[in-house]
């Protein structure tokens, strides 16, 4: 063997530990994701027989054929994608304009202000539900994409991550670009929203998956089949037909699918923006 071949070390306990540790949470996780493919291949009696078989005796695709020809869902799947893309682009805009204002400017009330938007984090959604639904209602929004999208910009939250990053921007930057002549809308458009890449990307990452699985709001705001995002829709394809669990499953399957492309595509954005923020806010 060449010395520059080093010899590779064996593990250390603590390092066989963690990986059987990292294993076991990792099957635990996706166990109930396998569980769900393979029940949906099942027919609806193999699929509540006892006793309970993992891979199916006879693979078959009518559950998905079923929850196609049963329910709009092809117009839900539009639907969903629709609303959670419009909520997360004005949440995105929303929160980075306020943030950067909290940040960086200086006006009369400016804390009480802050301390209002703050004050929302303590606020439940299901409370709001009633008056959200009585102001949408008298506004002629009801059943419209709208009525479903505006009540859903409001991120107390992002605005919060996305001020606490700011804040963490080192103001000799911008004080630089002031010197070379930019305004306040260049600098913002050109040199802080690059560097909040990381933050921006997290946050429009987690509005869309609450957007996508959001169910109550939705559900409040239209009764209109052909509205519906996914979450209601399945749900009412159930109990219209009866709890089929194959056809569950394949629905829920169809309903997670654009969250696990976000996930498996954007997890180094949603690590990064997570330890972005984390590191602004200290």
């Amino acid at each position: 063997m060449s010395a520059g071949v080093g010899v590779r070390k064996s593990w250390s306990p603590s390092q066989i530990i963690l990986t059987v540790v990292g294993a076991a949470v990792s099957a635990v996780m996706t166990a109930p994701l396998v569980w769900t493919l393979f029940t949906s291949f099942k027919s609806e009696a193999e699929a509540v027989a006892v006793p309970v078989r993992w891979l199916p005796k006879d693979w078959t695709a009518q559950a998905w054929k079923n929850i196609f020809e049963t329910g709009n869902i092809t117009n839900w799947f539009v639907n969903s994608l629709v609303v959670s893309i419009c909520v997360t682009f004005v949440v995105v805009l929303v929160s980075a304009l306020a943030g950067y204002g909290f940040a960086r400017t200086e006006f009369r009330g400016k804390n009480a202000l802050l301390g209002l938007v703050m004050a929302g984090l303590m606020i439940s959604p299901a409370v709001l539900g009633v008056p959200l639904f009585t102001t949408v209602q008298s506004m002629g929004m009801i059943d419209t994409y709208w009525g479903m999208i505006l009540p859903q910009c409001a991120p107390a939250a992002m605005v919060y991550i996305l001020y606490k990053f700011f804040q963490g921007i080192p103001r000799e930057v911008e004080e630089a670009a002031f010197i070379d002549g930019a305004g306040r809308w260049r600098i913002f458009f050109t040199i802080v929203l690059p560097l909040s890449r990381p933050s921006l990307s997290a946050v429009g990452i987690f509005t869309f998956i609450a957007s996508w699985n959001n169910f109550l709001w939705p559900y409040m705001a239209t009764n209109n089949p052909d509205l519906m995002t996914m979450p209601n829709g399945i749900a009412t394809v159930m109990n219209s037909y009866g709890i089929q669990w194959a056809q569950l499953m394949a629905g829920g399957l169809m309903a997670g699918l654009p969250l696990i492309i976000v996930f498996v595509f954007f997890q180094r954005q949603i690590v990064a923006g997570v330890a972005h923020t984390g590191l602004a806010g200290q």
